[in-house]
């Protein structure tokens, strides 16, 4: 499972889900034109891709496992 946790104050966001198929979303990340990573929370089944959580105005980050 995806553990979103924010560096800054320790909250975690758990377990996120697709709306059109309930697939738990897994972490990615994408590059952006400018060259930097942006994380994301991706469907597994291709169903597209959200932005990651965000918490005390900064990203919220997920070790990769």
């Amino acid at each position: 499972m995806a553990l979103y946790t924010c560096e800054q104050c320790g909250m975690s966001v758990g377990i996120m889900t697709c709306g059109a198929c309930d697939a738990e979303l897994v972490h990615g990340a994408i590059t952006k034109d400018d060259g930097t990573s942006v994380h994301v929370s991706k469907c597994p089944n291709d169903h597209g891709m959200v932005k990651s959580p965000m918490c005390c105005a900064q990203d919220m980050t997920c070790a990769i496992a």
